[in-house]
């Protein structure tokens, strides 16, 4: 059974290029196979990675809902639909990713959802870490990680605004059909000194801080330069921050 690993946060916070570096951290270890899935329909998780999407789960859905009838003669519709799902597999030497891409449309999307999902689970058996960056609300996790979560990692940047989504996302999860085993808090562009009221309100929410991430001028550099982030420097300030809470997080969910 893989470990999950799963972010949330309200949208513009960080939440893509935490789990960038959150991969980056992986892909410098090399032993530890690793699933990545892109849960955000604006897919940008491939970008920070420099990789090319060429097709998503999504578009595997569509395309099949326009046209049910348009499977291969003589080939069944479910590893037909596996075949199109391996294809969207990304397929990197220290990691995998997997983009869901765009959400469901008009019509009934059960039967083309439950051997999609199916093909999922059964792609995750085959890592020891598997980690979701999921849109802004978490009606998806619960579906995605089987409603297991050993670690959420909830991301704000430095504003009072990004930790009232966090303490709503906190108190959502017992209205979903989620198994949360542990929880901390990152804190994306912060300043040196983080403030009372900061604090204050961290501490109202209950979610401990697991992770201070500086401003780190480099992001903004690789971003501007469409680099992959997987190329920042070892001692880059939002590396070190990520790598540190990483050999925490392991010690915990393993």
């Amino acid at each position: 059974m893989s470990k999950v690993i799963a972010m949330s946060g309200k949208g513009g916070v960080g939440k893509t290029t935490v789990s960038a570096l959150v991969v980056r951290y992986f892909m410098s270890r090399k032993n530890d196979p690793l699933l990545a899935i892109d849960a955000d329909p604006n897919s940008n998780l491939g970008e920070t990675l420099g990789l090319k999407i060429e097709k998503t789960v999504g578009d595997i859905r569509e395309n099949f809902m326009k046209d049910p009838q348009g499977v291969p003669s003589g080939m069944d519709k479910i590893l037909y639909l596996e075949m199109l799902m391996n294809q969207v597999l990304i397929e990197q030497k220290a990691f995998d990713l997997l983009v869901m891409g765009r959400q469901e449309g008009q019509g009934c999307y059960c039967m083309v959802n439950n051997i999609l999902n199916r093909f999922a689970e059964e792609l995750e058996g085959n890592y020891k870490y598997l980690l979701v960056d999921n849109e802004a609300g978490m009606e998806h996790l619960s579906r995605r990680t089987s409603g297991k979560v050993d670690i959420l990692l909830m991301v704000t940047d430095y504003s009072l605004r990004g930790l009232r989504a966090v303490g709503r996302i906190n108190e959502m999860l017992g209205d979903l059909k989620l198994s949360v085993k542990h929880k901390g808090l990152i804190v994306n562009r912060a300043p040196k000194n983080l403030s009372k009221a900061f604090l204050d309100e961290v501490e109202s929410i209950g979610v401990p801080i697991l992770c201070i991430i500086p401003d780190d001028n480099n992001l903004l550099e690789f971003d501007m330069e469409r680099r992959s982030l997987l190329e920042l420097e070892d001692d880059s300030p939002a590396v070190v921050a990520i790598n540190q809470m990483m050999e925490k997080i392991k010690k915990i969910i393993d």
